[in-house]
């Protein structure tokens, strides 16, 4: 038989890990799509009619098949030919035949699919991701939503230093702080403002990058951030400090549990103060999404909203003055 490429006039969407319900709801409250995916792949959803996501891209997507096609082949090396011919670049999204679709990874040029050390750079290369359906069958598209290897970046673990587990938070805003604006990292000599900071996941980060952070929460961070000589802690509700009490500082990060309502009003009054250069903020849901309310954020200049792979029922925006 050898080959056979069915060019699909759809589009497929991979979820964020076991988020397919978040997603389905954006779709439907944010969009006003009620459609349902003409076919289901594990995660990954094909709709037949690409024009309903036209001009759209779901947060809660994290990678997009643009240009799908099903490619029949009959042996492991028919497939991988066809993908190579096409690209370099191949990462695999599976839900059965885990076996095969491994060999066929081995076969393909090599990608890091392992988890990254922080800090990470993300190359700017295409990407594609592919899928077996069965053992002669996968669903696959070169164009894609991201550089990443099915769209997920994931960072090794250190179980014993950090005080909490938001510390892999702030990495990835980094680190697609960068992607997006070409931003280099908090470093020696620049100052951070960190709002809500408490236990001090976020400070660690910063702490260790060679940052200075002014640290303001209610309850003090942990012992030994406390103690760092690049920590600075203030016992204060951080919304109610105005940007000129704080001074000039390089970065302004907000993990605070609040309404979007309110972050949105002190987000605004940091970016026409003029005291920052770069922010990274966590847009807390409360119950239903607010989308109106989130597209304010969207509207404001040179910044981004994303959900990251560390978020849960949450978005993160990015600012670069």
């Amino acid at each position: 038989m050898g080959i056979t490429v069915t060019p699909l006039n759809g589009i497929a969407f991979l979820p964020f890990t076991e988020q397919s319900g978040l997603f389905t709801s954006e779709i439907k409250n944010r969009f006003q799509i009620d459609s349902k995916p003409d076919k289901v792949y594990g995660e990954l959803l094909y709709f037949d009619d690409k024009s309903l996501f036209e001009g759209k891209t779901p947060y809660w997507a994290r990678c997009i098949m643009y240009e799908p096609f099903i490619l029949k082949f009959d042996s492991i090396s028919d497939a991988v030919n066809h993908l190579k011919s096409i690209q370099r670049n191949w990462a695999p999204y599976q839900f059965t035949c885990f076996r095969r679709a491994e060999l066929i990874q081995k076969k393909l040029p090599y990608i890091n699919l392992k988890e990254r050390h922080f800090p990470f750079t993300i190359p700017q290369t295409p990407m594609g991701l592919y899928t077996l359906i069965d053992e002669h069958t996968l669903i696959a598209s070169a164009t894609t939503s991201s550089f990443l290897p099915s769209g997920l970046v994931r960072f090794k673990e250190d179980h014993e230093n950090p005080p909490s587990r938001a510390y892999l938070k702030v990495q990835e805003s980094l680190t697609m702080h960068n992607l997006f604006f070409g931003t280099e990292l908090p470093h020696e000599g620049q100052k951070c403002f960190e709002a809500g900071a408490c236990p001090g996941g976020w400070t660690w980060v910063l702490v260790n990058l060679g940052a200075e952070v002014y640290a303001v929460d209610r309850a003090e961070l942990s012992p030994e951030l406390m103690k760092n000589p690049l920590v600075k802690f203030q016992a204060h509700d951080a919304f109610t400090l105005k940007p000129e009490e704080i001074g000039p500082v390089d970065w302004v990060f907000s993990d605070v549990i609040c309404y979007p309502e309110r972050l949105l009003k002190w987000i605004n009054e940091w970016i026409q103060s003029g005291m920052t250069k770069n922010m990274i903020c966590t847009i807390k849901m409360q119950g239903e999404i607010d989308w109106p309310l989130i597209s304010q954020f969207t509207q404001i200049p040179n910044s981004k909203v994303i959900h990251l792979n560390y978020n849960k029922h949450e978005l993160t925006w990015l600012w670069k003055a």
